[in-house]
C-alpha cells in the first residue's frame, strides 16, 4: 500500500471517529442537563444508533456493493450529516432534537461499513494492515474527548451544546475529503440479479457457517453490556464526582491504540477464538471494577476499568471486522460489514439501550442519584454468560495472516 494512500485512509478514519466521539460520549449528560430529558428519552436518543445500524446493511447492499463508488456515498452522507448536526446544535428541546438525531444516525451508521470497505479495498493483507489504519479512528475519538474536557472545558461551563457545532464542521470536512479518497467501485455485476441479491441479502448466507453464526450471535449479546458503557459511563462518572469525565474516558481510547497494534500478534499466535475470548473477559472485569470503585481512594479501579476499553473493543469488535472480511466473498464484502453493523450496533445495542435504561431507572433514588454498584453488576454477569456460551460453541479457526 502506497504511503499516500495510507495517509488518506488514516485521515479518513481520524475524521470518521472524531465525528462520532465528539458528541456521542457526552450525549446523555447533555440531554439530561441542557434539555432536561428523562432517562427514557436519553435511552430513546441513544437507540437511534441502533435504528441506523439496522437500516445500514440495506443501504450498503443496495448502493456500495452494487451501483456506486463507496467513497462517493461516504461523501454525500457526511455532507448531509453536517447540516443535520448544525440543526441539532440549534435545537432547543428534546422534541426538536430527537427527529434530527434519528435521521442523522440513519445516515451515519452506514458510513462505518463504508470506511471499512474503502480501507479493505486498498489492502493486500487486511489482517495485518487494517489495525494500523483503524487506530487513527481511535486517535480521532481521543482528540475529540480531550478538546471537550481540557481545551474548551465545555463540561464545566455547561457548553456541551457546542459539541454539535464542532462535529458539524468535521463532518463537512470529511464529506468534501471523501471525494478525493482512493476509488472503491462496486465489485458485483448487477445484471440478472434478484432483489435479494441487489439488497445485499447474500451476506446473510454467511450465517450457514456455524462458526460465523456463533460469532454473530455472540456479537449481538455482548453489545447488551456495551450499551451500558455508552449510555451510562459518562453520567456515572459525572454523578459520583469524577472531574473531567470525558477527558478521563479517553484513556480507554489511548489503550485502544496500543492494543490495536497488538492485534496482528494475537491473530498469529492465539487465533481468532482466543483473541475474541480475551476481549469478552475484559468486559466482565471492567464492569466489576466500575461496580466497586469510587471517586475517592478506589478511583484507580475506575481508571483501570476505563483503560480496559482497548482490549474490550479491539479484541472483539475490530478483530470481528477482520474475521468477517476473511469469511466474505469479494462481491459481498461491503454487505458483510453491513451485516456485522446490523448485529452489533443494530440489534444488540437496541436491546442493550432498552435494558440499560430499565436497569438504571430501577436503581434510581428519590433524590435523583443512582445505586451504581447494583447497576454495573448486571452487565458484568451478562458478559460472563456470553463468554461461557462462546467458549463452548465457537471452534477455533485460522484467519490468514501474511508476513510482509
Amino acid at each position: 500500500m502506497k504511503t499516500t494512500t495510507k495517509a488518506q485512509l488514516s485521515l479518513m478514519m481520524f475524521l470518521e471517529f472524531f465525528i462520532w466521539g465528539g458528541w456521542f460520549v457526552t450525549l446523555g449528560t447533555y440531554l439530561g442537563n441542557n434539555l432536561q430529558a428523562s432517562g427514557g428519552q436519553i435511552g430513546q436518543a441513544y437507540s437511534t444508533q441502533s435504528w441506523g445500524a439496522i437500516i445500514a446493511p440495506f443501504i450498503i447492499g443496495l448502493i456500495a456493493d452494487r451501483y456506486f463508488n463507496a467513497e462517493r456515498i461516504l461523501g454525500v452522507l457526511h455532507l448531509i450529516g453536517a447540516g443535520l448536526m448544525y440543526m441539532m446544535f440549534s435545537s432547543g428541546d428534546f422534541g426538536q432534537f430527537y427527529p434530527l438525531v434519528l435521521v442523522y444516525m440513519i445516515l451515519y451508521m452506514p458510513t462505518l461499513a463504508l470506511v471499512n470497505s474503502v480501507s479493505f479495498n486498498q489492502m493486500d493483507d487486511p489482517a495485518k494492515d487494517f489495525a494500523h489504519i483503524r487506530l487513527w479512528g481511535t486517535i480521532g475519538w481521543v482528540v475529540a474527548g480531550l478538546i471537550i474536557s481540557y481545551a474548551t472545558k465545555w463540561e464545566e461551563t455547561n457548553g456541551l451544546q457546542n459539541t454539535f457545532l464542532m462535529v458539524s464542521i468535521a463532518s463537512l470536512a470529511l464529506g468534501i475529503f471523501s471525494f478525493f479518497l482512493p476509488k472503491t467501485p462496486p465489485k458485483a455485476n448487477t445484471e440478472n440479479k434478484s432483489i435479494a441479491q441487489i439488497l445485499g441479502f447474500e451476506a446473510f448466507g454467511l450465517l450457514k457457517d456455524r462458526n460465523f453464526l456463533v460469532f454473530v450471535i455472540s456479537s449481538i449479546l455482548i453489545c447488551i453490556p456495551l450499551a451500558f458503557y455508552y449510555a451510562q459511563a459518562n453520567p456515572f462518572l459525572s454523578e459520583i464526582g469524577v472531574s473531567n469525565p470525558t477527558g478521563k474516558m479517553t484513556i480507554g481510547q489511548i489503550s485502544e491504540v496500543l492494543f490495536m497494534l497488538l492485534l496482528p500478534v494475537f491473530f498469529k499466535r492465539f487465533g481468532i477464538k482466543w483473541t475474541l475470548i480475551i476481549g469478552m473477559m475484559a468486559w466482565v472485569l471492567r464492569y466489576f471494577l466500575f461496580a466497586f470503585g469510587d471517586a475517592g481512594e478506589l478511583s484507580f479501579m475506575l481508571i483501570i476499568g476505563i483503560a480496559l476499553h482497548g482490549i474490550c473493543y479491539d479484541f472483539f469488535f475490530v478483530s470481528g471486522q477482520i474475521y468477517t472480511d476473511s469469511k466474505a466473498a469479494e462481491s459481498i464484502k461491503s454487505a458483510a460489514q453491513g451485516l456485522i453493523t446490523l448485529a452489533t450496533y443494530g440489534l444488540g445495542m437496541l436491546i442493550g439501550f432498552k435494558v440499560s435504561g430499565t436497569i438504571t431507572d430501577k436503581f434510581l433514588n428519590a433524590d435523583g442519584s443512582h445505586l451504581w454498584q447494583e447497576i454495573w453488576t448486571w452487565p458484568a454477569f451478562f458478559a460472563g454468560g456470553v463468554l461461557i456460551l462462546f467458549l463452548i460453541f465457537f471452534k477455533n479457526e485460522k484467519v490468514e495472516y501474511k508476513d510482509s
